[in-house]
């Protein structure tokens, strides 16, 4: 029984031997893969040392933002949006007041009888509502044409994601090239317009200096004389519609004359800074209808 005894002794010292070598390599194995883990995570992120300081990594600041904001501005239809806001206010406004003061003028020298001057009140009267409208119509598609070239430049310039277009985008922007154009035209007719009271106050207030420049006696002035009625503002059988001498010294003298006139010139350069906005409107938006025309093109590799 004693040799028996021994060998399962010496069975038992042997497999607990094979057990720790097995124990022993598993974690030579194990030390292994946490020791190469741990040289590439070194190896791409280096633990800081205390000496040295973390550098942040770089993100846009505040400077680089505005930057990019301002980038994106629509210069050209900015500074039209501002001319064209400046010309219509100075055009509505002073245009709105002036012509008041004319109809009161003819009212109180020229035409004394209020039929004779009816039809030109409501006219004058239908101006200053139509007037309302224009400063209305174009400060909303000033507006508007301001929207669109923001998002346009933006666009263009790819600096809110990737450019995308569409069909429905160019028609809008042929829409707005030809809606700039037939407002140019109607606004040059309109700075036309606007010339003529300028022209007929102008001969007034040149006839005035003159009734001022006579000084030898009252028989020159009483030669000097203003007919309103060649101008087609009233009929020619309108009473007194022709004033000489004295009472036109005294239409000189007031100052309802020379600020209704001050104030159509104010207006017509009003009408004429509007037509140069949209004049720049124009460029712009032709501009921006080419650039979507050209970007949308399947072989387009050049950007602006």
């Amino acid at each position: 029984m004693k040799p028996a005894m021994e060998t399962a002794a010496e069975e038992n010292t042997e497999q607990s031997q094979e057990r720790k070598v097995n124990i022993r390599a598993e974690m030579e194995i194990c030390r292994y893969h946490w020791m190469s883990s741990g040289s590439n995570n070194n190896q791409y992120d280096p633990i800081p040392s205390l000496t040295s300081k973390s550098i942040p990594s770089s993100s846009p600041g505040c400077f680089e933002c505005c930057i990019k904001c301002l980038g994106g501005v629509p210069y050209a239809s900015l500074v039209a949006t501002i001319l064209c806001f400046s010309g219509v206010t100075l055009f509505c406004g002073c245009g709105h007041v002036a012509l008041a003061g004319t109809v009161a003028i003819l009212e109180q020298h020229f035409s004394t009888n209020t039929s004779d001057h009816a039809l030109f009140s409501e006219v004058i009267q239908l101006m200053q509502y139509v007037i309302y409208g224009i400063a209305s119509f174009f400060f909303l598609y000033g507006i508007i044409l301001l929207a669109e070239g923001f998002y346009i430049t933006n666009a263009v310039k790819e600096l809110h994601g990737e450019f995308k277009t569409s069909a429905c985008g160019r028609c809008i922007s042929g829409m707005f090239v030809f809606l700039t154009y037939m407002l140019g035209v109607a606004c040059l007719g309109m700075f036309g317009f606007s010339t003529v009271p300028v022209f007929m106050f102008y001969n007034i207030w040149s006839t005035c200096e003159v009734i001022k420049s006579q000084i030898n006696g009252t028989t020159a002035v009483e030669q000097i004389c203003v007919d309103i009625q060649q101008y087609g503002i009233i009929p020619w059988n309108a009473f007194p519609g022709k004033i000489c001498g004295s009472a036109l010294e005294n239409i000189c003298n007031t100052n309802e004359l020379y600020m209704s006139y001050h104030l159509f010139i104010v207006a017509c350069t009003g009408a004429g800074a509007t037509v140069i906005a949209l004049l720049i409107y124009m460029l712009a938006t032709t501009y921006n209808y080419a650039v979507l025309k050209f970007k949308s093109r399947e072989d387009c590799c050049t950007k602006f």
